[in-house]
């Protein structure tokens, strides 16, 4: 009797095993982060993209997982030609993501490896084709989508006809040299379930055998354009001093005049004074005497000069001596 019990023992827990086994293997975990595919004979039975449990045939049907979030993949550096016909460095990197996990599973046998490799490519030749139809000059302004233009404007109209330029720097908005290129990739990775989010270079740089030779270009052409502004400064210097000299001239006729003009006037009211004074009788001794004396003054100006000798018949000698 007690073998009895034991062998039914033994398959009660053999049977509780294998239906552990069977709900284990039935069981399927999805995650926030990825989708499972249910495989049944290879075939993709049906796709799992909500989070939670489900389940699928024990033993019958599989699982694979294909990642749901974004993923990151740093491309190679690579020498492009611009339009200008210069060689330049790009190094990008692109952040992706799987859309339709099915068609991924299609066309790229849910590799991640292969996606990669698709992306390469598409990525390789959309910044091929935007960057030989741009010259350098335009792809290193273009690298942050802004671009710094320096605009002569039409100042103040002298009177010599001459115009004053004051130089306006402006921060105009344009493409940015990643934008070009998701322009460029258009979606052309669609067909294999992918999205491609975003591309971005990291850095622009230049083949190490003629970096020399454009910094030595690019220095000349940075003396050439400080030699510009040098001359064009000189230039309004000349026209803002020659304006000033004239001005002043102008200032200095006009005074003058004015100063020649105060003179007259004075020199006028004086002789109209004069004339009023000499006119009444009884004015015309006191303004006499004051005359006389004045004269007397100026006779005796000097270091030695201290007697003055006049004739007894001298207007002076008799205002002195009351005739």
């Amino acid at each position: 009797m007690s073998k009895v019990k034991k062998a039914g023992r033994i398959w009660k827990y053999l049977l509780a095993l294998m239906l552990l086994l069977l709900l284990g293997n039935s069981i399927v975990i999805c995650h926030e982060d990825e989708y499972k595919l249910i495989r049944q004979f290879g075939k993709v039975q049906r796709v799992v993209s909500v989070s939670g449990l489900t389940f699928k045939v024990p033993f019958i049907q599989s699982v694979d997982t294909v990642p749901k979030e974004m993923l990151i993949y740093d491309l190679p550096a690579s020498d492009v030609i611009t339009s200008d016909k210069k060689s330049m460095i790009v190094d990008s990197y692109v952040l992706w993501r799987v859309e339709d996990p099915l068609k991924f599973t299609q066309t790229l046998a849910n590799s991640i490896y292969n996606a990669e490799n698709r992306i390469n490519a598409i990525v390789y030749n959309a910044t091929k084709n935007t960057v030989s139809n741009m010259t350098q000059d335009e792809i290193i302004k273009s690298r942050d989508g802004k671009m710094t233009i320096t605009a002569a404007d039409a100042g103040e109209e002298l009177e010599s006809n001459d115009l004053i330029l004051e130089e306006k720097t402006e921060v105009v908005e344009i493409k940015s040299l990643t934008e070009e290129i998701m322009d460029s990739i258009g979606d052309n990775y669609q067909q294999y379930g992918i999205n491609i989010l975003a591309v971005e270079v990291k850095k622009l740089d230049l083949p190490d055998d003629n970096k020399q030779a454009v910094y030595t270009r690019m220095i000349s052409e940075r003396e050439n354009i400080a030699a510009q502004y040098t001359a064009e400064g000189a230039s309004q210097a000349q026209i803002i001093q020659n304006t000033t000299d004239k001005e002043v001239s102008i200032m200095l006729s006009e005074a003058h005049a004015q100063a020649e003009q105060l003179i007259a006037e004075g020199e006028a009211e004086y002789m109209r004074i004069l004339s009023d004074a000499y006119a009444d009788e009884t004015r015309s001794d006191f303004y006499a005497f004051v005359r006389s004396l004045d004269a007397a003054k100026e006779s005796l100006k000097g270091s030695n000069e201290k007697t003055l000798i006049l004739p007894a018949d001298s207007p002076i000698a008799r205002i002195f001596a009351g005739q």
